[in-house]
């Protein structure tokens, strides 16, 4: 049998492997636990009623995977789905990527919950957040089936913001669950909520995004972007991605595989910046053994703020493997 016919039929059989009603065994890999606090610079959209493409999924080697219960899937077809996404977490190799899931809003989302919440799922991913009670609702449900199926880990959890409401509560949604390791938002419903168009430039959901990331920073959890949705478009992509880098998001979401890579390129410290960070750390260590917090460096006056951002660009360097830790 020739090598692309074994593949096709491996294929198949995992693709029936994942319709099964009955729960497959757990692969040693989907075992591992995650911390809060990782990279998330690429949260890759997987639509949950798609098998194949959520069996490639870890081949494309993003930080996040979400498999999707949400808008990417018809309401006739959600029953498959959540089958499918609950023996996906359990048999399918993700190539170490973070595990998310993003369930529908208001009772659905609690149905969704009942599906995975025992298979080792590390994020739910909660859309149409509008306020905190929605979050403590949901933290409820998961606490609830956690005691069921004797699982002692943590669910973390990522509230997506997506109207104006949510906007304006972003801080308040934010604070309402300690399990919440990230915060972001949803621009199509969002610009949709106001009644406008989104643009490629985005002036339009700067304030909104602006919001977004106070909320997080301010609560000490990631602010994560929105997709970029012209995923034929390299050039704008990256363009995009500078800017939510610049105003000091720590990933976007993708909706195609292609989008990983120039997303990974671009969130990751440049050679001359982790260059200049070692220096500051250098001369701030030695300002230090001679009695002084401020030094000079390049005729530039170095000071604590400035040294704390060095030394989270060489954390960063070093996380996304352009540095050792030696």
């Amino acid at each position: 049998m020739s090598e692309p016919l074994k593949k096709n039929l491996y294929l198949e059989k995992a693709v029936q492997a994942l319709y099964s009603d009955s729960i497959p065994p757990m692969r040693d890999e989907n075992e591992v636990l995650i911390t809060g606090d990782r990279l998330r610079r690429s949260r890759l959209y997987v639509p949950g009623n798609q098998p194949k493409k959520i069996l490639k999924a870890g081949t494309y080697s993003p930080d996040c995977i979400i498999l999707d219960l949400e808008d990417s899937v018809p309401q006739k077809e959600k029953d498959n789905a959540r089958i499918i996404v609950r023996n996906a977490l359990r048999m399918v190799d993700f190539n170490g990527a973070e595990k998310m899931v993003r369930i529908n809003s208001n009772d659905t989302g609690m149905i969704d919950l009942e599906f995975i919440i025992a298979q080792n799922v590390h994020v739910i991913v909660i859309p149409k957040v509008e306020s905190s009670d929605q979050i403590i609702r949901f933290v409820k449900k998961i606490n609830e089936l956690l005691k069921v199926c004797g699982r002692r880990e943590p669910v973390f959890i990522i509230p997506i913001i997506e109207s104006a409401h949510g906007v304006l509560n972003a801080l308040e949604i934010a604070k309402s669950s300690p399990n919440i390791i990230g915060l972001t938002i949803g621009l199509e419903d969002y610009t949709a909520d106001l009644g406008i168009n989104k643009t490629i430039t985005g002036e339009e959901s700067f304030f909104a995004r602006s919001m977004v990331l106070h909320a997080a920073k301010a609560t000490g959890i990631q602010a994560l972007d929105s997709v970029h949705g012209d995923f034929r478009d390299e050039k704008s992509l990256r363009r995009s991605v500078r800017e939510s880098k610049a105003l000091g998001f720590v990933g976007v979401g993708c909706i195609h595989p292609n989008q990983i890579i120039p997303i990974h390129e671009e969130f990751s410290p440049l050679e001359i910046e982790i260059s200049q960070a070692k220096e500051i750390i250098k001369g701030f260590d030695l300002a230090i053994t001679n009695g002084t917090g401020v030094f000079e460096l390049g005729g530039k006056m170095i000071d604590a703020p400035i040294v704390k951002r060095a030394k989270q660009i060489i954390k960063l360097a070093i996380a996304c493997g352009s540095l050792s830790k030696d």
